[in-house]
């Protein structure tokens, strides 16, 4: 193969990984129509009339010879398109847990611990004050979380939160996500019919077994989906729980090198013969190369979030305001058992557990995240609204209630979203004042894990959030080398990750620690020929092959870890430090832990370190700053 079919190639999994985060970008935008529609909904409950109730409560029923389905419209939404709600869920889910954060012990303890507190402890808080009343039963209401809402709350900070504070929301989110899902599937069936439930178990077995094969065909599972989801209605259980069955059996692995080279040889088959064969075989290719899992998410995220989720609060959150309904809610211990559960069940669970699983060394916080991070996040982990509003239809029968539910729902997510904003913005005004413009490195040299040349004790450090792949990487390699060979053993040299949104930059990355692992001694000669190599061409995928072989690395070992992303939570680490530290470009170094905004020449890079010696490694940065700014000044 060529090298230009190699370089696609690589950039052909890139392009398919990275569209993979891009999906979520539609929650933030899901959150503000999720909110358009509520308030939307509440409007037209109460200046419409009846005409709110009398549109949800339509009935429309689909037959098929004798057989025949109805429901009213608002059964239609709940029990029929929020399948795919929590079908998507359950692919997000099982993704995590097999490539994603939960994937990693290390990573997904505290978030775990905390997720669980977060369930138990509101639902607790709640049976408190609900004990024995007619409402006890909707204690499920309080123990989730909307990410959606989450998510665009915390895009409104940007880069004045620290990064993994959106990972460990997200990875609590999940869990919390499996504990609802759960609690539907199991609480809130009130009767069983077993054979429903025996096409039900049949159906997943074929599932299973086409799992295991890694079938591509969306029609196949479209079809099983239906078949579960009819299974389900008919057997008592709640008919969502087909989507979370349908998206747990679904198949979900990283591409495989084999099948995206087979994809790379259809695709130009086709450019070299453009008819519909060719182009079938070149489409059929690339869905081989990715699993359906992934693939299902791009496409239905979309969708979901910016149609289904809104239209089912549209259906669900009218709730009739008046001084009446609003004395009767909040003199119901029901409507108070919510609040205080999301509030302040949500707020205690998350960060006590938190606390608790770093003191007892269960896990511990990433780098740049503190206490006061997790404290201020996990209030807004109150607002259950989405599944809160959907257990509410699911627990409660009585109208009144139901009333009194949703006041409490709306309420209480209201005030988790106010308090946690306020909390944030706190957090984020601190974090600026004690670390003015983060000039500061955020996680101190560690020798038993960075990557370190020269002595582990040096005096001097210099560390390097880089990328590679430059074509300028040789230049900067003999900047270092006259630095290096200017302090010898009295300078440490460190280097961190920072591939930002470079595909080759992640591949080499992952390569370097793939090598690493083989043996420590590696990593710098595989740098050393990975930045000699790109000095006159781009990175690609021979060049990483070429440079491991030269090294004495294992090559098959190395192309299985890159094609299983072995490495990528020690990659995402050090770009999320990067990211708290808003490094948009790369290399960016640190004197000490001092930044420097100087040139990358050797004579600044000395001057700066000389600084760090005579103890103020400040003036050397700002020296060799205002120096690279009269250079910039006279170039232009």
């Amino acid at each position: 193969m060529t090298r230009t079919t190699q370089t696609r190639t690589t950039a052909v999994v890139a392009r398919l990984q990275a569209g993979f985060a891009a999906f979520r970008a539609w929650e933030t935008s899901g959150a503000v129509l999720l909110l358009a529609a509520t308030i939307v909904a509440i409007l037209w409950a109460n200046l419409g009339g009846s005409s709110y109730d009398d549109f949800w409560h339509t009935d429309l029923a689909l037959t098929l010879g004798d057989a025949e389905i109805s429901m009213s419209l608002q059964h239609w939404i709940n029990d029929g398109l929020m399948m795919m709600f929590f079908f998507l869920v359950s692919l997000e889910v099982k993704h995590d847990f097999i490539m994603g954060e939960l994937s990693d012990w290390r990573h997904a303890s505290v978030p775990v611990v905390a997720a669980v507190a977060g369930l138990v402890l509101p639902a607790v808080l709640f049976l408190a004050l609900n004990a024995g009343s007619p409402g006890a039963g909707a204690w499920g209401v309080v123990i989730s979380t909307d990410t959606a809402f989450v998510v665009g709350l915390l895009a409104v900070f940007g880069a004045r939160l620290p990064q993994p504070l959106r990972a460990f929301l997200v990875a609590l989110a999940v869990v919390d996500d499996v504990g609802a899902l759960l609690v539907i599937a199991v609480a809130y069936t009130e009767s069983i019919q077993i054979v429903p439930l025996v096409v039900v178990a049949a159906t997943a077995l074929v599932l299973y077994l086409l799992q295991q094969a890694r079938l591509h065909r969306t029609a196949v599972y479209i079809v099983a989906g239906a078949v579960l989801w009819v299974s389900f209605l008919a057997s008592g259980v709640h008919a969502t729980i087909a989507g979370v069955v349908l998206g747990l059996l679904l198949p979900v692995f990283p591409p495989e090198r084999a099948e995206v080279l087979r994809a790379e040889e259809l695709t130009q088959v086709f450019r070299r013969t453009p008819v519909a064969a060719t182009g079938n075989a070149a489409v059929e290719g690339i869905l081989r190369s990715v699993s359906i899992n992934e693939r299902l998410q791009l496409v239905l995220a979309p969708t979901i979030n910016l149609f289904i989720v809104p239209l089912f609060a549209l259906a669900n959150a009218g709730v009739v305001i008046t001084a009446q309904t609003l004395g009767h809610a909040f003199t119901s211990p029901l409507t108070w058992g919510i609040i205080v559960g999301l509030v302040v069940g949500k707020h205690a669970g998350v960060l006590g557990a938190t606390w608790l699983a770093t003191r007892l060394r269960i896990g511990a916080l990433a780098p740049g995240l503190g206490y006061r991070h997790i404290g201020s996040g996990s209030m807004l982990t109150g607002i259950g609204f989405t599944i809160s509003l959907f257990i509410v239809e699911l627990a409660i029968t009585d109208e009144t209630l139901k009333s009194d539910a949703r006041i409490g729902v709306l309420t209480a997510s209201l005030i988790a979203a106010a308090l946690g904003m306020v909390m944030l913005e706190s957090t984020a005004r601190y974090d600026e004042q004690h670390a003015p413009a983060r000039k500061h490195l955020t996680r101190p040299v560690d020798p038993e894990r960075d990557h370190i040349e020269g002595p582990a004790d040096a005096p001097l450090t210099l560390v390097e959030y880089g990328r590679l792949g430059g074509l300028d990487d040789a230049d900067k390699a003999e900047v270092l080398r006259e630095v290096r060979d200017h302090f010898g053993p009295e300078l440490r040299y460190v280097f961190r990750h920072n591939p930002g949104e470079d595909p080759a930059a992640l591949q080499a990355a992952l390569a370097l620690e793939a090598v690493a692992a083989q043996s420590y001694e590696l990593f710098a000669p595989m740098k050393r020929e990975l930045e000699l190599a790109t000095q006159d061409e781009e990175l690609d995928a021979r060049m990483l092959r070429r440079a491991a072989v030269d090294v004495g690395a294992n090559l098959p070992r190395l192309e299985e870890a890159v094609r299983l992303g072995t490495h990528a939570v020690r990659v995402s680490d050090d770009a999320d430090d990067a990211g708290t530290l808003c490094l948009t470009t790369a290399p960016t170094f640190f004197v000490g832990d001092v930044i420097y905004d100087g040139p990358v020449e050797a004579a600044d890079l000395i001057a700066a370190l000389e600084a760090l010696r005579s103890g103020d490694p400040s003036e050397g940065s700002e020296r060799s700053g205002r120096r690279r700014r009269l250079k910039e000044g006279q170039q232009t």
